[in-house]
């Protein structure tokens, strides 16, 4: 099965303005991201989605691939779906690798395609909450599970609501799981989800994918042990080349 490995790096952000260039002990960004994703066993072609020609240039430089896409687009998912149009092969599924992770695991984009059986439309990755801060961070959404490890709700508060718990006690009466922001879409369900008009959950908990459960798409869920360690501010990059270099 072939499943192609997207990084969407755009050049605008708000907080950390060119952060898909930044510098990480000689390496960017990108390239640190994009390394790490063609160590994955399972994915069959890694390549880099962009809106700027800096970032293109500087993808080229170090050997990776490059795709350029719209400056229009409003998410990863519709700039991943612009550049599997444009790219040769046939692909049974894309995963999109965020370009602001210079340190995710291989293993974790591994564990993802695992489940990536074709039956599969849309899967994550969730790892279980260990510390209150986590917990009750609005910038750390959290996922709620069936049995079957299909998501049901994807919320930036603590979900459920433990009735007539101390939330001190949350912890430890609860599993809860924080999203791991990687996904894998079935290359079909991806171009069906891109057509979709934004929804009414995802306005209310600025959440993309609440906008493909509310359309009634299922995706799977897969645990992993492993953390992510976005970098959204540069006070973030500087915590995360301490803890990693």
């Amino acid at each position: 099965m072939q499943i192609l490995g997207i990084i969407p790096a755009r050049f605008a952000s708000t907080r950390f303005p060119a952060k898909a260039l930044a510098t990480i002990d000689g390496k960017s960004m990108i390239q640190r991201v994009y390394e790490q994703a063609t160590q994955a066993k399972k994915l069959s072609r890694v390549l880099i989605a962009t809106d700027d020609d800096r970032i293109r240039t500087h993808v080229e430089a170090f050997g990776g691939t490059a795709i350029m896409t719209s400056p229009d687009h409003q998410s990863g998912t519709d700039r991943c779906f612009e550049a599997l149009a444009k790219t040769e092969g046939t692909f049974a599924y894309v995963i999109n690798i965020q370009g602001d992770e210079p340190f995710i695991q291989p293993s974790q984009i591994d564990r993802l395609a695992e489940v990536l059986d074709g039956s599969t439309e849309l899967a994550t990755l969730v790892k279980k909450i260990e510390d209150p801060e986590t917990l009750f961070n609005p910038n750390s959404p959290k996922v709620l599970l069936t049995r079957q490890q299909q998501v049901l709700y994807f919320s930036r508060q603590p979900v459920p609501y433990l009735r007539g718990v101390a939330e001190a006690d949350w912890l430890a009466r609860h599993t809860f799981y924080k999203h791991i922001g990687i996904y894998a879409y079935r290359t079909d369900i991806l171009a069906q989800i891109t057509q979709l008009p934004v929804s009414a959950l995802e306005k209310a908990e600025a959440l993309e994918q609440l906008r493909w459960l509310e359309n009634g798409y299922h995706i799977r869920a897969v645990v992993t042990q492993e953390d992510s360690h976005g970098v959204d501010t540069p006070e973030d990059l500087e915590r995360v080349a301490r803890k990693f270099l």
